[in-house]
């Protein structure tokens, strides 16, 4: 048999401690399975070009430790029942992570780019376990609502009916015309967006779009003001590109627009923004301040991101409009997605772009992915043309409604006045203050221990960070689990 192994000589450590560490992940992942038989020593002493004697040493390592057995007549096999105690201590997916450590680009010698260094060095984004009986994760709709007899039809109309055209590249690097279009008359019906299809770009969710006008505005050691706390997703992009981040500040009106105009912000040529129910928080900025900050992006010659992420659920008022149709549109790039309305692995997002711009950031899109899938647009495009976008829209806004008004309910009755409710009028998540005698980290350890899903808001501050802030998201819960993690998470606490 072949065995897919390589060792380095070049290394430090030696060949046959390699052989040993390569065979011992292959058992742990079950490359190599219980029973299996292993290629004689002087077999696989020729395959890799190495000595008898280093096989034969990583051999009688494993079989010292219960990994592999010499059956007499039979050769040596992988052992039918692996130790315990090593299996606990050294689970698979570990092993795997430090595989990955091990062969990464610095112990390779690879050389990054600065943003290569940036990603390597970075930590992971943090979530919730999705594993947890009762998750209270961010941006997850309920997907059990979703219409999906309908989406399947509406996929099945454009693939009875596809041809060539449909299966080549798209000839429109902005995105199928029709999705362009039905976007553009939904945006200006319910968010008040002064546009043209035209200025409409289809992208793969609304990281890509935070991802190409980062590209594209900032250099290296630019300034680029964030809300403090705000959204990860976006912090990360502007980091790797070299930005350097001004936190500024939120409170329960959102962005602090008086706060751009101090010493650390007033060179920032880029804000990045979520208005409509700002993350995590949930505040929704006044029209006031909205026109403050037009008025401020003008003024400096600064562009604004307006990330418009959730803003279809509204519960108990109207939305105000958006910031890029209280303004000329010539300082605002308008993003928004379907992750949130319809169902997260649909990848389609969109981005209204100043006219000026349209020109670089259509190449910009086409050199990042070149397209959007076409079979996708075209289902879409039906499914709002059709209005079943907008059913679908109201039917959820009263869903989440009971859903927001059950959380609320359950953190009032277990906590009472040791919790204070944050931005519980819009959106899918709202985040709580909880006073309790543990720290954070401890808050969420013992939420896991009785099954409940928690994330800190520790996480979306850029530098110093509040204590006992804690976001939860209602959209994929049903009343009843909702009120069950509530209660579990109280008498964690206890």
């Amino acid at each position: 048999m072949e065995l897919a192994i390589t060792l380095d000589n070049r290394l430090s450590e030696p060949l046959h401690r390699q052989l040993y560490e390569e065979l011992r992940r292959a058992i742990l992942s079950c490359r190599l399975k219980p029973g299996e038989r292993l290629p004689s020593t002087r077999a696989l002493a020729n395959s890799l070009g190495v000595s008898r004697a280093t096989v034969t040493l990583g051999y009688e390592q494993l079989i010292a430790e219960g990994y592999l057995e010499a059956v007499i007549g039979s050769g040596t096999r992988v052992c039918g029942q692996l130790p315990d105690d090593l299996l606990r201590t050294v689970p698979v997916n570990q092993l795997q992570t430090e595989s990955f450590a091990l062969n990464g680009s610095k112990a390779c010698g690879i050389k990054l780019s600065a943003y290569g260094e940036y990603l390597d060095d970075s930590r992971p984004l943090e979530g919730v376990d999705p594993d947890l009986p009762i998750s209270f994760k961010t941006g997850r709709p309920a997907l059990e609502e979703f219409p999906v007899a309908e989406w399947r039809r509406l996929l099945l109309r454009h693939c009875r009916t596809a041809s060539e055209r449909l299966l080549d590249y798209a000839p429109e690097m902005r995105g199928d015309p029709q999705l362009r279009a039905a976007i553009c008359s939904y945006l200006g019906r319910s968010r008040a967006v002064r546009c043209s299809a035209d200025q409409i770009i289809i992208i793969n969710g609304s990281q890509q779009a935070i991802d190409l006008v980062t590209k594209i505005l900032i250099e290296r050691g630019d300034t680029v003001a964030v809300e403090n706390p705000g959204y990860l997703g976006a912090r990360r992009a502007f980091l790797a590109q070299g930005a350097k981040l001004v936190p500024i500040p939120v409170d329960e009106s959102g962005i602090v627009v008086e706060a751009l105009d101090s010493k650390n912000a007033v060179r920032a040529k880029l804000v990045y923004v979520t208005p409509s129910h700002q993350f995590p928080t949930g505040a929704m900025l006044p029209l006031q301040r909205r026109l403050e900050l037009l008025k401020w992006a003008e003024r400096r010659g600064a562009i604004i991101i307006e990330d418009d992420y959730d803003s279809e659920f509204r519960f108990g008022s109207r939305p105000i409009p958006a910031l890029q149709g209280l303004s000329d549109g010539n300082n605002v790039i308008y993003v928004g997605t379907f992750s949130k309305v319809l169902f997260p692995s649909l990848r389609i997002g969109y981005m209204v772009v100043p006219e000026s711009l349209m020109r670089v950031f259509t190449r910009a899109r086409w050199i990042a992915d070149r397209q959007t899938p076409t079979l996708e647009q075209l289902a879409l495009a039906d499914f709002l043309n059709e209005g079943h976008l907008e059913r679908h829209l109201r039917r959820m806004r009263t869903l989440y409604d009971k859903r927001r008004q059950a959380l609320i309910r359950a953190l009032k009755l277990h906590f009472e006045d040791r919790v204070e409710v944050l931005g519980e009028n819009a959106g899918l998540h709202l985040m709580a203050r909880l006073r309790t005698n543990f720290s954070d980290e401890e808050v969420v350890l013992r939420a896991a221990e009785v099954g409940v899903g928690l994330l800190s808001a520790k996480i979306y501050y850029l530098h110093e960070a509040r204590s006992g802030e804690f976001v939860f998201g209602y959209g994929g819960l049903s009343e009843r689990r909702i009120s069950e993690g509530i209660k579990r998470l109280a008498k964690a606490l206890r």
